[in-house]
């Protein structure tokens, strides 16, 4: 840990709080420029969300300090992860630290390897395919819903296979960004704001009631219960084509399942909605501003043709052509680290501890930025300069020291992999499906939800 002084000094608190609601006007409406501005009074400075003290880390060698070196004392909780937990339940993103915690994370482990992950490789390059080729030459897109339809449609082939019924992934497409825009709400404004019988509390007190029906419907599905299909006739009769259609049909979900009596139902549903939001939220608004980056780089765009080319030889793209995209990869980080993806994660302090010289008290929220540590211009030259080659062998450790979009740690998001591909298979699809990318609204204004997505983003796709 950080050696600090023999007596903590007191940690400032930013300017700007108002009686009763502190500082959550600001995070409310000037949310980016506000945590972006903290850096400036000190590696630990304290804000008030309503009259709740709140301690941000604007240091990354202090952020690494609570995720890895003395995560013992920093558990993962706060009022961010008190909403979430009414959204997802105890997933694998949001319960607590501890035995259950380990257990879970052990048993779902093997659903992210590599090697588990490039069977569904296959299914999701047809997917992404069929939905970026669907689109309608010179029509006007909005990007961002764009991607988030894509991606949800992606990872619900990968986890639940690729016969699972149109309408759930059209009610999940429509109903989790809604959701995620309440809990957001719900972590900025005071505690007895969110509890009033307000509309819309109650919309978003429905809409988890509706999210929790759709999921169990899903992993009836799968699993063959109560809402699953009707079996097909020539299954029983050991149709040698249904069997060759199984591979696709089944997804990660199966691995989850497996695990029998260690999961109860609720657990299936809490771990499922953890894993979609987890992987439609983060990929959608990268590959989204990823997008309108390329509109902005004509250079960068070509670049990635050019590999994209050279890789597939003029043939579709395949599943082990993945692999030897590392411009690509390179590109997609850029996108991850410029705008995120998320703006504030909270972790809770278990004793009285010193950070950096300062001294925090037991049960504290502390408050860490990925989207602050990763535009800090003393860890990224240039932070607003969108460069790929920040990525390249070689360059400075300290860039990669102070990207934290995956978290660190024990709990580190156990998607990253899963992330990353799908990530590379929706751009690959985008590009080599439609050669000419064109931005026509005005440029994108950076919004906060649980990530910071673009405000408004529509283009034009031609061939």
């Amino acid at each position: 840990m950080t050696a600090s002084p023999a007596v903590p000094a007191r940690v400032p608190t930013a300017p700007g709080g108002l009686p009763l609601i502190g500082h959550a006007h600001r995070l409310a409406r000037t949310p980016l420029p506000f945590i972006t501005s903290l850096r400036e009074h000190g590696s630990v400075v304290r804000i008030r969300l309503g009259p709740t003290p709140a301690y941000v880390v604007t240091d990354p060698v202090l952020t690494r300090t609570v995720l890895v070196t003395e995560a013992a004392h920093f558990a993962k909780g706060g009022k961010i992860f008190d909403v979430l937990r009414g959204v997802f339940g105890d997933g694998l993103a949001t319960i607590a630290d501890g035995d259950t915690h380990l257990r879970n994370r052990r048993l779902m482990q093997p659903m992210f390897n590599k090697a588990h992950i490039a069977t569904r490789r296959t299914a999701m390059i047809d997917q992404a395919r069929s939905m970026v080729g669907a689109w309608q030459e010179g029509q006007l897109r909005d990007v961002f819903a764009d991607m988030n339809d894509v991606t949800l449609a992606v990872f619900l082939v990968a986890l639940f296979g690729a016969d699972l019924p149109t309408h759930l992934q059209r009610e999940f497409t429509t109903l989790m960004p809604e959701l995620m825009k309440g809990a957001i709400r719900q972590t900025v404004l005071p505690p007895w704001v969110t509890r009033l019988p307000l509309p819309a509390n109650r919309a978003h007190t429905r809409g988890i009631a509706r999210l929790r029906a759709l999921m169990d419907q899903a992993i009836d599905h799968r699993s063959g219960g109560p809402e699953s299909t009707t079996p097909d006739p020539a299954e029983a009769a050991g149709c040698p084509h249904r069997a060759a259609t199984d591979e696709r049909q089944s997804g990660l979900f199966e691995t989850l399942a497996a695990a029998g009596d260690q999961f109860t139902r609720r657990q299936l549903q809490d771990e499922a909605i953890t894993l979609m939001n987890a992987a439609i939220e983060t990929t959608a608004t990268a590959l989204a501003w990823t997008l309108y980056e390329l509109t902005r780089h004509p250079g960068i765009e070509q670049r990635l043709r050019d590999e994209l080319a050279a890789v597939s030889a003029g043939r579709p793209l395949r599943e082990e052509d993945l692999d030897q995209l590392p411009y690509a990869r390179q590109v997609l980080q850029e996108g991850v680290r410029k705008y995120g993806p998320a703006w504030m994660v909270t972790r809770t302090a278990t004793r009285d501890i010193d950070l950096g010289g300062h001294r925090i008290p037991r049960g504290a929220d502390v408050v860490w930025s990925p989207y602050l540590h990763q535009n800090d211009p003393a860890h990224f030259p240039e932070p607003a300069v969108f460069d790929p080659d920040r990525w390249a062998d070689g360059r400075a450790p300290s860039t990669r020291d102070s990207f934290f979009a995956f978290g660190d740690g024990r709990r580190k998001c156990i998607g990253e992999n899963f992330a990353w591909v799908e990530m590379q298979i929706i751009l690959a699809a985008v590009l080599e499906t439609w050669p000419r990318l064109r931005l026509v609204s005005r440029p994108p204004r950076p919004e906060t939800a649980i990530t910071v997505k673009p405000d408004r983003l529509a283009m034009t796709f031609g061939a």
